[in-house]
């Protein structure tokens, strides 16, 4: 059986040089619920929109004259959208997301 110091000294040797921020992105989070809820909404409509057109990522952000990197972190769910943003992604998906959101809240 190995000692309690033994132990220690195999953890550490698996542990990261680099600190967790896990504490920080939790309290991000907390902070922003109330728009990343929103965010995580239209990322889902998105996603059931093209799929439905059969779109990619890079097709979309050819139709709102944006990066295809955007549209990526657009559709994790965590960018704040402005409401030009939500107006170019309704253009491009033919989509209702103003009138979809406020039915839901």
């Amino acid at each position: 059986m190995k000692t309690e110091s033994e132990i220690i000294s195999k953890l550490k040797q698996h542990s990261s040089l680099t600190p967790s921020k896990w504490r920080e992105n939790a309290e991000w989070r907390i902070t922003n619920k109330s728009w990343l809820r929103y965010s995580q909404m239209i990322a889902m409509m998105m996603l059931d929109k093209m799929e439905e057109l059969g779109l990619t990522q890079k097709a979309v952000a050819e139709r709102m004259g944006c990066s295809q990197q955007y549209i990526s972190r657009v559709l994790k769910g965590t960018e704040n959208l402005s409401i030009e943003t939500i107006a170019k992604i309704e253009s491009a998906l033919d989509l209702q997301i103003l009138d979809s959101v406020a039915i839901a809240r």
